[in-house]
């Protein structure tokens, strides 16, 4: 859920913002990685999915740090739905896995690249990646 923008005050904003709260629900993640995380207001940290062998990006997802911790240590792709706020696990009712070969945390701690082994389509709509429905860029100077 999109934050809406802060109203201007004319004061000056701090010199960095304060970390997101920590997740609102329990989890086994280890406190060190948790410590890492820069988290959403709801207790979310995005997670970028790309298929292992092609690198191709296949989807965007959200995780809190049970569903990292669940990742992490069961090598089966789990986030949390927004919509049903829930966990699931990839494929667990489509029959499309993701198998997790590897798991990064980005320079801010507020994103995940999750490396997957994916079977079947990665996209709920049965496309291969969420990512097929390009926009025209006009505006961009070639070298």
């Amino acid at each position: 859920m999109p934050v809406p923008d802060a109203p201007v005050t004319g004061a000056p904003s701090p010199a960095s913002p304060p970390p997101a709260p920590g997740p609102s629900r329990p989890s086994r993640l280890d406190p060190a990685v948790a410590a890492r995380l820069r988290r959403t207001a709801d207790g979310l940290v995005a997670a970028v999915v790309r298929e292992q062998e092609s690198g191709e990006v296949l989807m965007v997802a959200w995780m809190d740090d049970e569903a990292l911790h669940r990742t992490l240590t069961t090598g089966r792709a789990t986030y949390w739905s927004r919509s049903r706020q829930e966990y699931w696990v990839k494929g667990a009712t489509s029959g499309h896995h993701q198998y997790v070969r590897s798991v990064a945390l980005d320079c801010d701690g507020d994103a995940l690249l999750v490396t997957v082994e994916q079977v079947g389509a990665a996209c709920h709509t049965g496309h291969r990646t969420c990512f097929f429905d390009e926009l025209p860029v006009t505006g961009a100077d070639a070298p």
